[in-house]
């Protein structure tokens, strides 16, 4: 898995669209079969056709000719006219923040799109693709201009003033539009009771499952939504059940209508980077891979297209169980939870349709924390329920991209914790178990008095930032466990 890109990275990727703009976007014209120079005595047109694609696991720039990321060549004083297409179908831009060029963003859906610039200063530049994560996995190329800069024969200051005005403006924070609560938002929490039946001692199977990636807009909070990128519509994804020896056909599709490429990788998976090398899928285009469960265990999958952490903190997370020869033990109920955090443009809580910080989520600052995706989905939307005397296990893990939890349920003590997703050896007795992010952990507990008990990361900071759920157990208390008062 790609380590997350450093904060200068990111913010060469995302900001730059805060810059003026110097470009004339127009309609897609004809296609050309490579770069053609118009006649002129001073200066000509040059124009190139730019197509997007994955080339050798990496997203490019494709010329008419073949060339991945090619050079473009063009002369101080010509006009250069850019053709972009989306190959696979993903949204794309294209940049070039020294000369102040910057395209609209084109898809699949969108068509084609064309822009001109003149170039007026000589020199080396670089146009690459500003959607987040699409530079740093290769979308990028040069511009190289010969001749003599028009502007630094009329003004050489102005000229060198400029190029330290553009330089800078790659590293300033591109101020995020706000708008009110998208009213189309939906509930995106997974219900924590939807866990898939248990399988216990049978032969090993082929099992066979497909996941659907959507974008969509979802109810973060109390008049607060954000756009979600999810598997299955959900926060988390699904939780997939398997058996030690089974094997898994598993076939990822992408929305027609999403923006993004988007992948899995699942942490139960030996080899092709857990699947995430094989399933870089286009919008709405497929992909389907197959493994052996080789380990027992409860295991993390999640989105592992750059920006990995971007795509994971928007939802894209989700685990696989796979049970030990002869099963699990039997308990009265299971439950499904996940936590994640969420990086934001606009404080926690605030009444407005919240878009992904990346500078945040470079620096590790999270304004939610959250159990299954969203504030409330487990004490308002969900929540989970027991009957005194009943076991409970919840499969719990963290989908991150960054923080540890520290699971805590106030008021009970879990009687088994399998640390780490490990089957092989619990512990018990255990008060607080801590979970680092992409990984998980089994719980147990029997319920003994009624009440609620709140779920919680024991960084009870994080309570007040969304992190809380709720266990409802009813029934009639176990003599002497527990009272209010003195001893009776």
């Amino acid at each position: 898995m790609k380590t997350t890109p450093s904060l200068r990275a990111i913010a060469a990727a995302v900001c730059v669209l805060a810059m003026p703009l110097s470009v004339q976007a127009q309609a897609s014209l004809p296609a050309s079969a490579a770069a053609v120079s118009q006649p002129s005595a001073a200066a000509a047109v040059k124009r190139y056709e730019l197509q997007t694609n994955i080339v050798d696991g990496k997203m490019v720039f494709i010329d008419a000719k073949g060339q991945v990321n090619p050079v473009l060549a063009a002369k101080v004083g010509d006009t250069v006219e850019l053709v972009l297409k989306s190959g696979e179908g993903a949204e794309h831009d294209l940049l070039i923040p020294e000369l102040n060029v910057a395209s609209s963003k084109f898809s699949a859906n969108s068509g084609s799109t064309t822009v001109r610039f003149k170039v007026t200063r000589a020199g080396t530049f670089t146009y690459y693709c500003s959607i987040p994560g699409h530079r740093q996995i290769g979308m990028e190329g040069k511009l190289e201009v010969t001749g003599t800069s028009l502007a630094e024969t009329a003004a050489p200051k102005a000229a060198s003033e400029s190029s330290q005005a553009a330089a800078l403006a790659l590293y300033t924070p591109a101020p995020s539009p706000m708008r009110g609560p998208d009213p189309s938002a939906v509930n995106v929490a997974a219900n924590p009771a939807q866990v898939p039946a248990a399988i216990g001692a049978r032969a090993p199977q082929t099992l066979k499952y497909r996941m659907e990636t959507v974008e969509l807009p979802g109810k973060l909070d109390d008049g607060t939504t954000f756009t979600y990128w999810t598997f299955n519509r959900q926060v988390p994804g699904p939780m997939l059940r398997a058996k030690v020896g089974d094997t898994v056909e598993l076939t990822l599709f992408n929305a027609k209508d999403s923006k993004m490429i988007h992948s899995i990788d699942l942490h139960a998976v030996t080899g092709g980077h857990g699947g995430g090398q094989h399933t870089q899928v286009a919008p709405g285009q497929e992909k389907t891979v197959t493994f052996k469960a080789l380990n027992p265990g409860l295991f993390v999958y999640h989105c592992a297209t750059p920006l990995v952490p971007q795509h994971i903190a928007a939802g894209m997370y989700g685990m696989i169980l796979v049970e030990p020869e002869g099963g699990l033990s039997k308990v009265d109920r299971e439950y499904y939870v996940m936590q994640g955090e969420m990086y934001t443009g606009r404080p926690h809580g605030a009444p407005v349709h919240q878009e992904a910080n990346l500078e945040k989520m470079a620096n590790e600052l999270p304004d939610y924390y959250v159990f299954n995706g969203e504030v409330g989905a487990l004490s308002k939307t969900h929540k989970l329920q027991a009957k005194v005397g009943e076991t409970v296990r919840i499969y719990f893990g963290v989908g991150g991209p960054n923080k540890i939890s520290s699971f805590h349920i106030i008021g009970e003590i879990f009687d088994k914790v399998y640390s780490e997703g490990s089957i092989s050896s619990p512990k018990h007795d255990v008060q607080t178990t801590l979970v680092a992010p992409g990984g998980a952990t089994i719980v147990e507990l029997k319920v003994q008095h009624p009440g609620s008990y709140l779920l919680v990361d024991h960084a009870l900071s994080r309570a007040g930032k969304g992190a809380v759920g709720v266990l409802e157990v009813t029934g009639d208390p176990v003599p002497g466990v527990y009272h209010a008062g003195a001893v009776q």
